[in-house]
């Protein structure tokens, strides 16, 4: 019991830690998860949202030192019941996201890897099974250091860091990026789909109206459809998930056309992105004009992406008075290309070469 109790201590502070420092890497990213779960298609807590990123903060930080304090075997009593009603919550939370299908994604490890809503529920019940075991043989969990002071001072030491790391990451941009828009990454070439890939595999069934009847068909029966049948609807219920390439939501639109393969052959581009212009910090949006002008004078072209309506950007227009055009995106891909908003993003040939929060403009380098 010694031994498989030291291992589950071992194990969960590690994962613990490990899990709540790549969400601090980028708590906005985690913020936008706990949005959706706030969001009315789920458990349709609207007052919460505005919270979102307050609370993620505080829930990764937490997360890192509990894995901490079990680790050095410290307040056992505090580690162990909080340990266990964060699992019991999360296991909770990702059984009804992989039952009911709501969020495809729990983000307990960010961007860096991605499970399955059954996956996140497997691992959150080994966790919880691993916590019972720490429960049962808590008589051998003893602090590594006998001094109390020491424990106090590696427990503030972990708070402080961790503070510092969110601070960080809020203010610029996650230290460590996962996500497919990484520097480096030509977006048109993380569009492509390999010769080969396997392909999704739905079960389409179509409904129609049969003397009044509602009567489902599949695909092979289309060709004997009773006389007079009245189509309904068409549903697609996904059987086997094929090859989906890194990038595949991304756009640059602008009255109904889609202007990406035109700026994706530009040699010099600098991207603006904003997923709500109502959202974005006044005082990054002050400082766009100027970059943009710095941007022109070395030859690039300037652009900005936006998932507000065209009512919204005019109003902005009239109010910032900018001296760049806006184009349509997705509000997730835009959030997928960058955390902050607004946000700078240098491009060369369709290859992201820079990105850097509106704090850091000065910081960015035009060739």
């Amino acid at each position: 019991m010694k031994i498989i109790t030291q291992f589950a201590r071992i194990f969960v502070g590690i994962l613990f830690i490990i899990s709540g420092l790549i969400k601090l890497n980028d708590p906005v990213g985690f913020s936008f998860k706990l949005d959706e779960y706030f969001s009315e298609p789920v458990f349709n807590l609207p007052f919460l949202q505005p919270l979102a990123l307050s609370l993620a903060v505080i829930i990764v930080i937490v997360e890192v030192i509990l894995g901490v304090l079990l680790l050095i075997g410290f307040k056992k009593k505090f580690t162990l019941w909080s340990l266990f009603l964060m699992i019991f919550f999360f296991t909770f939370l990702t059984f009804y996201s992989a039952y009911f299908n709501k969020v495809t994604d729990c983000g307990c490890f960010g961007d860096a890897l991605k499970l399955t809503p059954w996956q996140s529920f497997s691992k959150d019940v080994v966790l919880l099974v691993l916590i019972l075991i720490l429960f049962a043989g808590q008589k051998f969990i003893t602090p590594i250091f006998k001094s109390n002071g020491i424990n106090y001072a590696i427990s503030t030491l972990a708070l402080a860091l961790c503070g510092y790391l969110g601070f960080h990451v809020l203010n610029h941009l996650p230290v460590i990026d996962f996500r497919a828009y990484k520097v480096g990454t030509n977006i048109r070439k993380g569009m492509e789909i390999p010769e080969g890939a396997p392909q999704s595999e739905y079960d389409i069934v179509f409904k129609y109206n049969v003397n009044g009847v509602e009567t489902d068909f599949k695909m092979d029966e289309l060709a004997n459809l009773p006389e007079g049948a009245e189509f309904i609807s068409r549903e697609e219920k996904l059987l086997v998930q094929g090859y989906e390439p890194p990038i595949h939501d991304f756009s640059i639109e602008k009255d109904g056309e889609n202007f990406m393969d035109q700026f994706l052959e530009e040699p010099k581009l600098v991207m603006f992105t904003s997923y709500n212009l109502n959202l974005a910090s006044e005082e990054g949006l002050v400082k766009l004009n100027e970059i943009s002008n710095q941007a022109k004078a070395k030859g690039y072209q300037v652009i900005a992406l936006t998932a507000s309506n065209e009512e919204t950007i005019e109003n902005f227009n009239k109010e910032y008075d900018f001296n760049f055009d806006f184009y349509f995106c997705d509000a997730t891909t835009i959030k997928t290309i960058e955390r902050a908003n607004p946000s700078i993003i240098v491009l060369e040939y369709g290859t992201i070469v820079e990105k850097l929060h509106w704090q850091d403009a000065s910081k960015m380098t035009l060739k």
